[in-house]
Protein backbone atom coordinates (compact mmCIF):
# COMPACT_ATOMS: atom_id res chain seq x y z
CA UNK A 1 0.00 0.00 0.00
CA UNK A 2 1.12 3.53 -0.72
CA UNK A 3 1.84 5.66 2.37
CA UNK A 4 -0.63 8.44 3.14
CA UNK A 5 0.29 11.78 1.63
CA UNK A 6 0.89 14.82 3.81
CA UNK A 7 -1.69 17.56 3.68
CA UNK A 8 -1.43 19.54 0.44
CA UNK A 9 -2.71 23.01 -0.38
CA UNK A 10 -5.80 23.07 -2.57
CA UNK A 11 -5.48 23.70 -6.30
CA UNK A 12 -7.04 27.13 -5.80
CA UNK A 13 -4.37 28.04 -3.26
CA UNK A 14 -1.36 26.32 -4.79
CA UNK A 15 1.99 27.80 -3.86
CA UNK A 16 5.34 26.99 -2.30
CA UNK A 17 5.29 23.86 -0.16
CA UNK A 18 8.86 24.29 1.15
CA UNK A 19 11.43 27.02 0.65
CA UNK A 20 15.10 27.76 1.39
CA UNK A 21 16.23 24.24 0.48
CA UNK A 22 19.75 23.63 -0.84
CA UNK A 23 19.42 21.96 -4.27
CA UNK A 24 16.56 19.57 -3.37
CA UNK A 25 17.04 16.48 -5.53
CA UNK A 26 15.26 13.42 -4.12
CA UNK A 27 11.97 12.96 -2.26
CA UNK A 28 10.58 9.85 -0.55
CA UNK A 29 7.68 9.33 1.84
CA UNK A 30 7.69 7.64 5.24
CA UNK A 31 4.81 5.42 6.48
CA UNK A 32 3.39 8.36 8.48
CA UNK A 33 3.03 10.39 5.27
CA UNK A 34 5.86 12.81 6.02
CA UNK A 35 8.38 13.48 3.25
CA UNK A 36 12.15 13.13 3.31
CA UNK A 37 13.99 15.53 1.00
CA UNK A 38 17.61 15.06 -0.12
CA UNK A 39 19.72 18.19 -0.54
CA UNK A 40 22.30 17.34 -3.20
CA UNK A 41 25.14 19.66 -2.25
CA UNK A 42 24.81 19.83 1.55
CA UNK A 43 24.29 16.03 1.86
CA UNK A 44 21.51 16.80 4.33
CA UNK A 45 18.17 15.00 4.53
CA UNK A 46 15.28 17.21 5.59
CA UNK A 47 11.90 16.01 6.86
CA UNK A 48 8.67 17.78 5.98
CA UNK A 49 5.85 16.71 8.29
CA UNK A 50 3.46 19.26 6.79
CA UNK A 51 3.76 21.97 4.15
CA UNK A 52 6.20 24.60 5.34
CA UNK A 53 7.47 22.53 8.28
CA UNK A 54 10.97 21.37 7.25
CA UNK A 55 13.69 20.24 9.66
CA UNK A 56 16.97 18.32 9.19
CA UNK A 57 17.08 14.70 10.40
CA UNK A 58 20.64 13.85 9.40
CA UNK A 59 23.62 14.47 7.17
CA UNK A 60 24.81 11.58 4.99
CA UNK A 61 28.51 10.87 5.46
CA UNK A 62 31.09 10.35 2.69
CA UNK A 63 29.15 12.39 0.11
CA UNK A 64 31.39 14.29 -2.30
CA UNK A 65 29.34 16.97 -4.01
CA UNK A 66 30.85 17.82 -7.39
CA UNK A 67 29.03 18.95 -10.50
CA UNK A 68 25.91 16.82 -10.86
CA UNK A 69 26.95 14.39 -8.11
CA UNK A 70 26.18 14.44 -4.40
CA UNK A 71 23.24 13.22 -2.34
CA UNK A 72 20.77 12.24 -5.05
CA UNK A 73 17.81 9.83 -5.01
CA UNK A 74 15.87 8.56 -2.00
CA UNK A 75 13.56 5.59 -1.46
CA UNK A 76 11.98 4.12 1.64
CA UNK A 77 10.79 0.72 2.85
CA UNK A 78 9.16 1.10 6.24
CA UNK A 79 11.67 2.87 8.47
CA UNK A 80 14.60 1.99 6.20
CA UNK A 81 15.84 4.86 4.04
CA UNK A 82 17.79 4.15 0.85
CA UNK A 83 19.97 6.91 -0.62
CA UNK A 84 22.01 7.14 -3.83
CA UNK A 85 25.20 9.09 -3.15
CA UNK A 86 28.39 10.16 -4.89
CA UNK A 87 31.59 9.42 -2.96
CA UNK A 88 35.25 10.04 -3.77
CA UNK A 89 35.43 6.57 -5.33
CA UNK A 90 32.01 5.79 -6.86
CA UNK A 91 28.27 6.24 -6.85
CA UNK A 92 26.56 3.88 -4.44
CA UNK A 93 23.35 3.09 -2.59
CA UNK A 94 23.44 3.21 1.21
CA UNK A 95 20.80 2.48 3.83
CA UNK A 96 19.89 4.22 7.08
CA UNK A 97 17.23 3.71 9.72
CA UNK A 98 14.84 6.49 10.74
CA UNK A 99 13.64 6.31 14.36
CA UNK A 100 11.10 9.09 14.05
CA UNK A 101 13.59 11.77 14.97
CA UNK A 102 16.95 11.13 13.33
CA UNK A 103 18.73 8.90 10.83
CA UNK A 104 21.19 6.22 11.90
CA UNK A 105 24.72 6.05 10.42
CA UNK A 106 24.66 4.65 6.91
CA UNK A 107 25.47 1.12 5.74
CA UNK A 108 26.71 0.50 2.16
CA UNK A 109 24.23 -1.61 0.21
CA UNK A 110 25.43 -1.51 -3.42
CA UNK A 111 28.73 0.02 -4.53
CA UNK A 112 30.94 0.41 -7.60
CA UNK A 113 28.70 2.51 -9.86
CA UNK A 114 30.84 4.85 -11.99
CA UNK A 115 30.86 8.48 -10.80
CA UNK A 116 31.75 11.74 -12.49
CA UNK A 117 30.98 15.43 -12.52
CA UNK A 118 28.14 14.89 -15.03
CA UNK A 119 25.58 12.18 -15.86
CA UNK A 120 25.52 10.46 -12.46
CA UNK A 121 21.94 9.21 -12.80
CA UNK A 122 20.79 8.82 -9.23
CA UNK A 123 17.06 8.12 -9.26
CA UNK A 124 16.06 5.08 -7.18
CA UNK A 125 12.61 3.60 -6.58
CA UNK A 126 10.95 0.39 -5.49
CA UNK A 127 8.90 -1.30 -8.19
CA UNK A 128 5.60 -3.14 -7.70
CA UNK A 129 7.67 -6.34 -7.59
CA UNK A 130 9.43 -5.16 -4.42
CA UNK A 131 12.80 -4.80 -6.17
CA UNK A 132 14.92 -1.65 -6.01
CA UNK A 133 15.53 -0.01 -9.39
CA UNK A 134 18.59 2.24 -9.79
CA UNK A 135 19.10 4.67 -12.68
CA UNK A 136 22.78 5.25 -13.47
CA UNK A 137 24.45 7.66 -15.89
CA UNK A 138 27.44 7.12 -18.17
CA UNK A 139 29.42 9.92 -16.43
CA UNK A 140 30.26 11.58 -19.75
CA UNK A 141 31.88 8.40 -21.10
CA UNK A 142 29.24 7.28 -23.63
CA UNK A 143 30.88 3.91 -24.33
CA UNK A 144 29.94 2.72 -20.82
CA UNK A 145 26.27 2.66 -21.80
CA UNK A 146 26.85 -0.14 -24.34
CA UNK A 147 29.25 -2.12 -22.12
CA UNK A 148 27.25 -4.87 -20.36
CA UNK A 149 30.08 -5.26 -17.84
CA UNK A 150 29.80 -1.62 -16.72
CA UNK A 151 27.22 -0.36 -14.23
CA UNK A 152 27.16 3.04 -15.96
CA UNK A 153 24.41 4.09 -18.38
CA UNK A 154 22.04 1.42 -17.09
CA UNK A 155 18.93 0.70 -15.12
CA UNK A 156 19.89 -1.74 -12.37
CA UNK A 157 17.53 -4.03 -10.47
CA UNK A 158 18.46 -5.46 -7.08
CA UNK A 159 16.83 -7.04 -4.06
CA UNK A 160 16.30 -4.83 -0.99
CA UNK A 161 19.34 -6.50 0.62
CA UNK A 162 21.60 -5.57 -2.32
CA UNK A 163 21.74 -9.01 -3.95
CA UNK A 164 20.92 -9.74 -7.60
CA UNK A 165 17.42 -11.17 -8.26
CA UNK A 166 17.43 -14.62 -9.82
CA UNK A 167 14.90 -13.46 -12.45
CA UNK A 168 17.04 -10.61 -13.81
CA UNK A 169 17.77 -10.82 -17.57
CA UNK A 170 21.18 -12.18 -16.53
CA UNK A 171 20.88 -13.78 -13.07
CA UNK A 172 24.54 -12.98 -12.45
CA UNK A 173 24.14 -9.26 -13.20
CA UNK A 174 22.16 -6.36 -11.71
CA UNK A 175 21.76 -4.83 -15.21
CA UNK A 176 18.07 -4.64 -16.15
CA UNK A 177 18.45 -2.48 -19.28
CA UNK A 178 21.32 -0.72 -21.05
CA UNK A 179 22.07 1.98 -23.60
CA UNK A 180 21.03 4.90 -21.38
CA UNK A 181 22.65 8.34 -21.22
CA UNK A 182 21.26 9.78 -18.00
CA UNK A 183 17.89 8.53 -16.76
CA UNK A 184 16.30 10.99 -14.31
CA UNK A 185 12.76 9.70 -13.71
CA UNK A 186 11.29 6.29 -12.83
CA UNK A 187 7.58 5.47 -12.47
CA UNK A 188 5.23 2.50 -12.94
CA UNK A 189 1.74 2.56 -14.40
CA UNK A 190 -1.25 0.49 -13.27
CA UNK A 191 -0.27 -2.29 -15.69
CA UNK A 192 3.15 -2.59 -14.02
CA UNK A 193 5.11 -1.05 -16.91
CA UNK A 194 8.23 0.93 -15.98
CA UNK A 195 8.45 4.34 -17.67
CA UNK A 196 11.60 6.46 -17.54
CA UNK A 197 12.53 9.98 -18.56
CA UNK A 198 16.00 10.45 -20.01
CA UNK A 199 18.25 13.38 -20.85
CA UNK A 200 19.46 13.39 -24.41
CA UNK A 201 22.46 15.24 -25.80
CA UNK A 202 21.90 17.76 -28.58
CA UNK A 203 19.00 16.25 -30.50
CA UNK A 204 16.36 14.41 -28.47
CA UNK A 205 15.25 13.89 -24.87
CA UNK A 206 13.29 10.68 -24.37
CA UNK A 207 10.40 8.95 -22.63
CA UNK A 208 10.91 5.18 -22.67
CA UNK A 209 9.02 2.08 -21.56
CA UNK A 210 11.56 -0.37 -20.18
CA UNK A 211 11.68 -3.97 -21.32
CA UNK A 212 13.90 -6.39 -19.36
CA UNK A 213 17.27 -6.83 -21.07
CA UNK A 214 16.55 -4.27 -23.79
CA UNK A 215 19.07 -1.82 -25.29
CA UNK A 216 17.97 1.81 -25.66
CA UNK A 217 20.71 2.77 -28.06
CA UNK A 218 22.90 5.47 -26.54
CA UNK A 219 25.39 6.52 -27.92
CA UNK A 220 24.69 4.70 -31.19
CA UNK A 221 21.21 6.24 -31.41
CA UNK A 222 19.68 9.35 -29.87
CA UNK A 223 15.91 9.38 -30.03
CA UNK A 224 14.17 7.19 -32.60
CA UNK A 225 16.46 5.26 -34.88
CA UNK A 226 16.40 5.46 -38.67
CA UNK A 227 15.70 2.20 -40.53
CA UNK A 228 19.22 2.16 -41.99
CA UNK A 229 21.09 2.66 -38.70
CA UNK A 230 21.04 -1.00 -37.71
CA UNK A 231 21.28 -2.34 -34.19
CA UNK A 232 18.62 -4.00 -32.07
CA UNK A 233 17.58 -0.87 -30.18
CA UNK A 234 14.26 0.05 -28.57
CA UNK A 235 12.82 3.41 -29.65
CA UNK A 236 11.41 5.93 -27.18
CA UNK A 237 7.65 6.30 -27.06
CA UNK A 238 8.02 10.09 -27.12
CA UNK A 239 10.92 12.44 -27.79
CA UNK A 240 11.40 16.17 -27.43
CA UNK A 241 14.01 18.73 -28.42
CA UNK A 242 16.21 19.50 -25.38
CA UNK A 243 15.38 23.21 -25.55
CA UNK A 244 11.76 22.28 -24.83
CA UNK A 245 12.36 19.65 -22.19
CA UNK A 246 15.44 18.40 -20.27
CA UNK A 247 13.16 15.96 -18.39
CA UNK A 248 13.89 15.32 -14.74
CA UNK A 249 11.75 13.63 -12.09
CA UNK A 250 8.43 12.03 -12.98
CA UNK A 251 5.44 10.35 -11.42
CA UNK A 252 2.29 8.61 -12.63
CA UNK A 253 -1.10 9.47 -11.22
CA UNK A 254 -4.15 7.75 -12.66
CA UNK A 255 -3.74 7.68 -16.44
CA UNK A 256 -1.26 10.57 -16.58
CA UNK A 257 2.52 10.72 -16.57
CA UNK A 258 3.76 13.99 -15.06
CA UNK A 259 7.33 14.98 -15.97
CA UNK A 260 9.24 17.99 -14.65
CA UNK A 261 11.17 19.69 -17.46
CA UNK A 262 14.14 21.80 -16.37
CA UNK A 263 15.14 23.73 -19.48
CA UNK A 264 11.57 23.86 -20.69
CA UNK A 265 10.53 25.06 -17.19
CA UNK A 266 7.24 23.18 -17.53
CA UNK A 267 5.34 20.26 -16.05
CA UNK A 268 4.50 17.98 -18.97
CA UNK A 269 1.53 15.58 -18.94
CA UNK A 270 1.56 12.46 -21.12
CA UNK A 271 -1.24 9.86 -21.21
CA UNK A 272 0.03 6.44 -20.16
CA UNK A 273 -1.79 4.97 -23.16
CA UNK A 274 0.21 7.11 -25.61
CA UNK A 275 2.76 4.66 -27.02
CA UNK A 276 3.32 6.62 -30.21
CA UNK A 277 5.60 9.56 -30.94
Amino acid sequence: DEPPSPAQPSADAAGDVATDLDVPWGIAFLPDGSALIAERDSATIQRMAEPGGVAPVGRVADVVSRGEGGLLGLATAGSTVYAYITTAADNRVVTMQFDGTALSPQTPLFTGIPAGTIHDGGRIAFGPDGKLYIATGETGSPQLAQDPASLGGKILRINPDGSVPADNPDPASPVFSLGHRNVQGLAWDAAGRLWVSEYGANTWDELNVIEPGANYGWPEVEGMSDPGEGGDFVDPVQQWAPAEASPSGMTITGDSILIANLRGATLREVPVTDLSQ
